[in-house]
């Protein structure tokens, strides 16, 4: 039976106090799964951990079978080079180019020749529908094209999980759809799983396999929308019936 890729073992985040406690799941190969809750459940901090970014107050993750906070700084970089991240303000360089935004993890993390980096940063525009933005200024672009140049930049080394935070919050229903179609393709060209925070319903529905959501500093629940959706527990059917009608 393949091994997981990553596992949350009963984990507790937060900053002066828990926020999450002892928080257990695993994700397998290839999936898409959302972490769900309310404002200020901690979903953002979890991600954040789960990418080896803010180290929990107590349990352990694991990717590829080993615990990344027990790794030494030089092991943990080089395993940052398997994963990608996209932040919910798109953190994009104001003073650079969309190409050369998406390319600087080539740059920073790889020794590829430019004419080599370049083509591989047309590609990566071209499979999120920008490649005609690529010497543009973020501040030249709409909110959903930055959105989908962070998504360009998490995935240009080929990760084999992405971590994505409120990639469709703050865009109209069009755009947000795009970019759902964006993350699909990601896990359907690249194989990359892709681990999302959202509140959006209908992105969710869109592309995650599974959902996870998050209250009263626990899982409150696992399992697809549907699932979730007819679930008994109060908390949970009140999130999803509050947002459905």
């Amino acid at each position: 039976m393949e091994k997981p890729l990553l596992q949350c073992v009963d984990v507790s985040v937060g900053f002066e106090r828990p926020v999450l406690e002892h928080v257990n799941f695993e994700i397998g190969h290839g999936e898409i799964v959302a972490l769900l809750g309310g404002s200020g459940c901690g979903k953002t901090t979890l991600l954040r951990t789960l990418g080896g970014l803010v180290p929990p107050i107590s349990g352990d993750v694991f990717l590829f079978g080993e615990s990344i906070y027990e790794l030494s700084s030089e092991q943990r970089d080089q395993m940052r080079k398997r994963l990608g991240i996209a932040f919910q303000q798109d953190a994009l360089f104001s003073s650079m180019t969309i190409e050369e935004n998406v390319a600087l993890p080539l740059i920073e993390l790889t020794q590829l020749p430019p004419d080599l980096v370049r083509e591989m940063v047309r590609m990566r525009l071209t499979l999120v529908g920008i490649e005609g933005l690529a010497r543009r200024q973020p501040a030249n672009v709409s909110g959903g094209q930055r959105k989908r140049a962070a998504l360009a930049r998490a995935s240009i080394l080929d990760p084999e999980i992405i971590f994505c935070d409120e990639p469709t919050a703050g865009l109209d229903p069009v755009v947000a759809a795009e970019i759902d179609a964006t993350l699909v393709r990601f896990r359907n060209v690249l194989g990359s799983t892709i681990i999302v925070v959202s509140h959006e319903l209908e992105s969710i529905r869109a592309t995650a396999d599974r959902a996870i959501m998050l209250a009263h500093g626990r899982v409150a629940a696992t399992g697809t929308i549907d699932e979730l959706m007819r679930s008994h527990d109060r908390t949970v059917y009140e999130f999803f019936h509050a947002r459905t009608g």
